[in-house]
């Protein structure tokens, strides 16, 4: 047996891992479900499964607050019995090309640091060796670099930074636990993003939210700008005029 640790690796380093169905283990970790979604995540899932947000919050997902950040956060509603995934068959996942990024980024970790100075983002990443996957003992290599591309990591690990933004601005900014108020926007901008259009349509957008470039009609014409939208518009509304990198 493999003992459960964490190893650290850089972007070039290679490991060794595969998950297919020949993997006696295979499926196993989509039950007893524990699965976070992120802002992107929902959205993919949301267009793939041609939901409006709300269906889809209401249909497959359940929210608490989070004991640290004290934010909203949306985690996927497991079967009651054995908690299973909701998108998971006997031949595996069934919305396997929208899959949220926990799930793509196994049997890797990752996490960012941001320089106080200059606002870079460096990242740090470590190999998961967990003694219920057995992927880890299959003979594929490849590096975390080869991993993140094959995996289509790259913008939902864009939008996880852009989420982690918000959290450490909390931390510093706004440590106590947000109002009924603050929670209903935190939601809407970045949860619900067909009730955020709506609202941006009906309210539009304050004075002194920063655009980048961008009008409301192309904010309201594409889902990812939007998204994208709502976590500059959820900064602006906790945290007004901080210095944001």
């Amino acid at each position: 047996m493999m003992e459960n640790d964490m190893l650290p690796l850089a972007r070039d380093d290679r490991f060794q891992f595969a998950c297919n169905p020949a993997v006696p283990c295979f499926n196993a970790c989509c039950r007893d479900l524990n699965q976070f979604l992120t802002p992107y995540d929902i959205y993919r899932l949301k267009s793939h499964l041609a939901l409006s947000s709300q269906d889809f919050l209401s249909r497959y997902t359940v929210e608490h607050l989070g004991p640290q950040t004290g934010l909203p956060v949306i985690s996927l509603k497991g079967d009651p019995e054995d908690l299973q995934c909701p998108f998971v068959s006997t031949t595996g996942c069934q919305v396997y090309a929208h899959r949220p990024s926990s799930c793509r980024i196994y049997p890797l970790a990752r996490a960012v640091t941001r320089s106080r100075e200059t606002g870079a983002l460096t990242e740090h990443f470590a190999l998961m060796r967990e003694d219920h996957c057995l992927g880890c003992r299959e003979t594929r290599t490849q590096t975390v670099a080869e991993w993140i591309e094959d995996q289509g990591l790259e913008p939902y690990n864009h939008f996880n930074d852009m989420l982690m933004e918000i959290i450490s601005l909390k931390n510093q900014y706004h440590p106590a636990p947000l109002d009924l108020r603050e929670q209903r926007m935190f939601r809407l901008a970045l949860y619900d993003l067909d009730g955020f259009r709506e609202h941006v349509k009906a309210h539009g957008i304050p004075d002194g939210v920063p655009m980048s470039g961008e009008t409301p009609e192309t904010l309201l014409a594409d889902d990812v700008k939007l998204l994208a939208f709502g976590h500059v518009w959820i900064k602006w509304t906790l945290f007004g005029e901080v210095p944001i990198p």
